[in-house]
C-alpha cells in the first residue's frame, strides 16, 4: 500500500477540522505544521462560550458573518495563547485564505499557505503574498475524501429504499429521484 503524501495527510486533517464549524455559510478547516508537526489546528466558529451561527444564524455585516472567527485565526490564536511561535511555519487551509487572513498569516511568519479550494482569491492577498515571500499551493485530496453530505445522502437511500418497497414509484417520482441523486453524488 502506498502512503499518502505529506500534503495530503495535513489537508486532511484540516478538513477533519472543517467537520467543527459553527458556521452554516462555509466549513473551514486550517492546520498549522512545522517540522512536518502539527503545532495548532482551527477551523471558523464563535468566540469561546458565545452564540453559533448553527443556533442563531449568521450576522451578516456587508456580506461577511462577523460573528465568526476565520480557521486561520483561530490557529494562530491557540499557538499565541499557549507560546508555540509561528515563524518558519506552513499552514494547510481548506478554502484560499481571505484578506485579512492573508495579512496575519504574512505577520505571525508563515511561510507556505496550502490551500484546498479557490474561494474569492483576492488579488491583493495574492499580491501580498508573493510580495512576503510566503508561498501558495493547491493541494486539492486526492486520495481521500470527505463527505459533508452524508446525512442528505443516506436519507435519500432511505426513501428511495422506502419508494421501491412501497412500488409507489411514478414517473414524476423517477424524475425526482432521479435529480436528486445527481444533485447529491455528482
Amino acid at each position: 500500500m502506498e502512503r499518502i503524501s505529506w500534503d495530503q495527510y495535513f489537508m486532511a486533517q484540516s478538513h477533519l477540522l472543517a467537520l467543527r464549524s459553527t458556521c452554516t455559510r462555509l466549513m473551514v478547516g486550517a492546520t498549522i505544521v512545522r517540522d512536518k508537526r502539527i503545532i495548532a489546528g482551527g477551523y471558523n466558529g464563535s468566540v469561546s462560550g458565545g452564540v453559533h451561527c448553527i443556533d442563531e444564524g449568521c450576522y451578516v455585516i456587508d456580506g461577511h458573518c462577523v460573528r465568526t472567527v476565520h480557521a486561520e485565526a483561530n490557529a494562530l490564536l491557540q499557538c499565541a495563547k499557549f507560546g508555540v511561535p509561528t515563524e518558519g511555519a506552513d499552514i494547510y487551509v481548506t478554502h484560499f485564505p481571505c484578506l485579512q487572513c492573508c495579512k496575519q498569516l504574512i505577520q505571525s511568519g508563515i511561510k507556505h499557505v496550502y490551500y484546498a479550494e479557490d474561494y474569492r482569491n483576492h488579488e491583493y492577498a495574492v499580491q501580498l503574498f508573493k510580495e512576503a515571500g510566503v508561498s501558495t499551493k493547491k493541494v486539492e485530496l486526492t486520495y481521500l475524501t470527505f463527505d459533508t453530505q452524508y446525512q442528505e445522502k443516506k436519507a435519500y437511500i432511505n426513501n428511495l429504499i422506502n419508494k421501491i418497497t412501497d412500488q409507489s414509484v411514478n414517473d414524476l417520482d423517477l424524475i425526482k429521484i432521479k435529480n436528486e441523486a445527481e444533485q447529491l453524488f455528482s
